[in-house]
């Protein structure tokens, strides 16, 4: 077995914050010259961001061919998170110590984690993507976009009703067959906050002029369809062909009704008419980062957008993705809904590990996790070993488990565990990431190089799309969660007939489900056997062409916890942030 390399105590750091207050930017054309990119290829947002033309795209299409794609990923992480977004950091720093030609592509943050449970998403330490406080918070607009085009479609359609149904009222019209039923809007409001209170509401009360009273609620942004769209849209036609394509009910007898039937399309473009161009960043070390969309994981399909993806595979030789949590949520989807718009897999992936989340998965409690437990580790690598073999078995990608080592860290613990890695015949490497930045991943970067020299993989999902619905959710539940079967609903049951009806059996699926456990049920940790999956209801998403697989008990609005990141975040009196991370 490999014995660790020689491991130096890791720096002390201040505050993320102070650390991306502290350092230098280039001005965003300096990053943007490191892709080839034109002043005139970009829209400064400031000095240190950009929207990048699409046109840029559509002329790198035809005279670059696509570098090698690597997708990061991870094990099922602790409820602090466990540096999944570091590691993509540090990892294209990494490939920039080593002077590869590279670029990052990266999801945008959510106002709801940044001030709920989890933070901000830009990286910490010496691995973050810059100016982190534009980017945690209003950055280039973009969620904002995604707001108000989801909501004015929710105007329009509760609209159309209100009209429908006084023309009915008043005797001037028949109801008909074809109408929209009121009792059967499907198009939800979103907000980009956690807010429980807003799941389940009952709107248009007061008098008849305010609307006709109906049941309805609020999801978060990331979970909206129109955030899926505009992650999965290749160009603006495709982005229009999506938006018209979405369901936002059913008709009395039955049939859906797509947004394009409400003469609202044009609008809904003008609204993402900037947000379906890629914004460009910079990291810590001037790394150049494509930051665009932000679909969660649990609920959504957890991927930055194909466009940016694409333009950083033709204009760099290395780019570093990820995928939201782990890789049963985030690299599944990528893997059998992204990849088959992008038409490769990537040519390796990174399966993010650490000490502290194997010691959850073996049973030890959130309070103790710092302390050695070498016998609790082995039993939670139980988790590893199933996320590995999904990754290498199941889609053929070859796979680099990257180790962040946190300063708790133990060396017996990390010894243990590299035991445990090279065990299964997987490349490893120590991640140092948090505190060394680029340098801190040059082994990482060397072993993915390695890992992935075969360049991109040929697409080779978990399912086909020709399989019926229900065969593609046992296929999932058996092959990646190791479920004994799947149980369905009587609510899921009358879903699945109604999509199949009109014709939505052969899309790929996104399963909604806890990002705590392997299972449906957050409190079954390493790998759980003997259980079985409940599906509690299915949603036609045949704009971003799809079908939601909602399982569990999950919510598509988070709520906060008890205490949440908004009692930490404000202002010093040189009016800084503090407290974001």
């Amino acid at each position: 077995m490999a014995e660790l390399p020689p491991l130096s105590p890791l720096p002390d750091l201040p505050p993320d914050a102070a650390i991306a207050q502290a350092t230098e930017l280039a001005h965003i054309n300096v990053i943007g010259e490191q892709l080839g990119f034109d002043a005139d290829d970009l829209e400064p947002y400031g000095r240190h961001k950009a929207k990048v033309s699409l046109d840029v795209l559509e002329r790198r299409r035809a005279q670059r061919p696509q570098g090698k794609l690597v997708l990061v990923t991870a094990m099922t992480a602790t409820r602090f998170g466990d540096g999944k977004t570091v590691t993509s950091i540090s990892l294209a720093q990494g490939f920039g110590k080593l002077g590869v030609s590279h670029c990052l592509a990266l999801r945008e943050p959510s106002l709801g984690p940044t001030f709920g449970i989890k933070g901000g998403a830009a990286g910490g330490g010496r691995s973050q993507v810059l100016p982190m406080e534009d980017i945690n918070m209003h950055f280039t607009g973009d969620l904002h976009a995604v707001t108000s085009a989801n909501n004015l479609l929710a105007a329009v359609v509760d609209n159309h009703v209100h009209h429908q149904e006084r023309a009915i009222k008043r005797g001037k019209a028949e109801a008909k067959p074809g109408d929209l039923d009121p009792a059967r809007i499907a198009w939800r409001r979103v907000l980009d906050v956690c807010d429980r209170q807003l799941r389940h509401c009952e709107i248009g009360l007061g008098k008849k002029s305010d609307g006709f009273p109906h049941a309805s609620g609020f999801d978060i942004t990331a979970a909206s369809e129109v955030m899926a769209v505009l992650a999965l849209a290749k160009d603006r036609a495709d982005l229009e062909a999506r938006l018209e394509r979405m369901v936002v009910g059913w008709t009395r007898d039955g049939r859906p009704v797509r947004a394009g039937e409400l003469d609202c399309i044009g609008a809904l473009e003008v609204l993402l008419y900037d947000a379906l161009a890629p914004n460009l960043v910079q990291t810590i070390e001037r790394t150049p980062a494509l930051i665009h969309c932000g679909p969660f994981a649990n609920i959504a399909h957890g991927c930055n957008s194909v466009v940016a993806t694409e333009l950083a595979l033709h204009s760099a030789d290395w780019v570093v993705t990820e995928a939201g949590f782990a890789a049963d949520l985030g690299a599944e989807k990528f893997l059998d809904i992204k990849c088959r718009q992008l038409g490769t897999f990537p040519a390796a992936a990174v399966l993010v590990v650490t000490c502290r989340a194997l010691k959850l998965h073996g049973g030890v409690a959130l309070n103790q996790l710092g302390a050695q437990d070498i016998e609790a580790l082995t039993q939670g690598f139980a988790n590893v070993r199933t996320h590995l073999s999904n990754l290498r078995d199941v889609y053929g990608v070859p796979v680099v488990v990257a180790i962040n080592r946190f300063g708790f860290d133990t060396n017996d613990e990390l010894q243990a565990l590299v035991d445990l890695i090279e065990a299964e015949g997987a490349r490893w490497a120590i991640s140092d990431g948090f505190g060394r930045g680029g340098e801190g991943a040059t082994a990482l970067a060397e072993a993915v190089m390695a890992a992935g020299a075969e360049g991109n993989r040929p697409l080779n999902p978990c399912y086909e799309l020709g399989v019926p619905l229900r065969d593609k959710v046992e296929t999932l539940a058996r092959t990646i969660y190791r479920a004994d079967g799947v149980d369905w609903s009587e609510e899921a049951e009358a879903d699945l007939a109604q999509i199949v009806a009109c014709g939505g059996d052969e899309l790929p699926i996104c399963v909604a489900k806890t990002q705590h456990s392997l299972s449906d049920n957050p409190e079954l940790r390493g790998a759980p056997t003997g259980w079985r999956l409940r599906v509690a209801g299915l949603k036609l998403s045949a704009g971003a062409g799809f079908v939601v697989v909602r399982t569990g008990d999950l919510m598509l609005m988070p709520g906060m916890p008890k205490k949440s990141a908004a009692q930490s975040i404000g202002l010093d009196a040189a009016g800084n942030i503090v407290g974001l991370s």
